[in-house]
């Protein structure tokens, strides 16, 4: 039977597809880098591992013919792709809405970087391109229990995706064939502002929460500070001001892959209602 190893078993679609792959009979290997601490459904192998020191992976790839890889947002070491590509024979990488690089053009984001070294190892690949995740807007958690979102672009309207969808999609492209070279661009089905994002929420859990557009400069001057990176603060705003006018895209992709329309957003809040109570 093929042995799948999860990287970011615990997180927040690798614990789902962890599960998942249980529930449907799989021999699951869990990467995780403190295995005392994890919580993982019974049957899974665990093993301790790193992908910030490649040397780990060896013996975690012992034995395994498929990876389904997410990057933490740690530097990329070329290593870690190579190692993995010597021994397996198919990678389901978890990647963002990003464009194509050519040979040579400089990477603006990690995940063109980690595409590009995939591309080139030999390995059998599949890239599941998710727009933001719908678990982005827990960080409105404090304010929505006062009553009040504070944000800028009320108006800019996203196609988050739930975390199960995604999960969902790397379990049919890990398990089934007809994936290899596949970039799927996943999202939700359909494009909601941040204001009616809040308004939804408070549906969930059963109260009123207003929704206040914060002037740029103020929002700008508080995500740095909050964030610690204002160059991804700048490309932040800039994205938000641009789905003011141009509402994020939308894609069937989920649909098609899995035969079922994409969760909406409101089933990820009723999901989530607890969370933000």
């Amino acid at each position: 039977m093929t042995k799948i190893l999860v990287t970011g078993a615990t997180g927040t679609v690798g614990s789902l597809l962890v599960s998942s792959l249980v529930e449907s009979g799989r021999d699951v290997r869990a990467l995780v880098r403190e295995p005392g601490r994890s919580e993982l459904p019974a049957g899974v192998e665990v093993v301790q591992g790193d992908l910030s020191s490649p040397r780990t992976l060896e013996p975690a790839l012992d034995g395994v013919s498929h990876v389904y890889l997410m990057w933490p947002g740690i530097p990329v070491d070329p290593r870690v792709v190579e190692v993995i590509a010597k021994r397996v024979e198919r990678v389901v990488y978890l990647s963002a809405d990003v464009p194509d690089l050519a040979d040579g053009e400089p990477a603006t984001i990690f995940h063109q970087d980690i595409e590009r070294q995939l591309r080139k190892s030999g390995v059998s690949w599949t890239f599941v391109r998710a727009i933001d995740f719908a678990t982005n807007t827990l960080g409105w958690a404090d304010q929505i229990r006062r009553g009040v979102v504070r944000w800028p672009y009320g108006q800019a309207a996203r196609s988050l995706i739930h975390e199960r969808d995604i999960a969902d999609v790397a379990l049919r492209a890990l398990t089934t064939e007809g994936h290899d070279g596949a970039k799927y661009v996943i999202t939700g089905p359909e494009s909601i502002t941040h204001a009616e994002q809040v308004r939804i929420i408070g549906e969930a859990i059963g109260r009123e929460v207003r929704w206040e557009d914060l002037p740029v400069e103020t929002a700008r001057r508080q995500l740095v500070a909050s964030w610690g990176n204002p160059s991804f603060v700048e490309a932040r705003l800039e994205a938000w001001r641009g789905f003011v006018d141009s509402p994020e895209r939308v894609t069937d992709t989920v649909q098609r892959l899995l035969g079922r329309p994409a969760r909406t957003f409101r089933s990820w809040a009723q999901d989530h209602a607890d969370d933000f109570r």
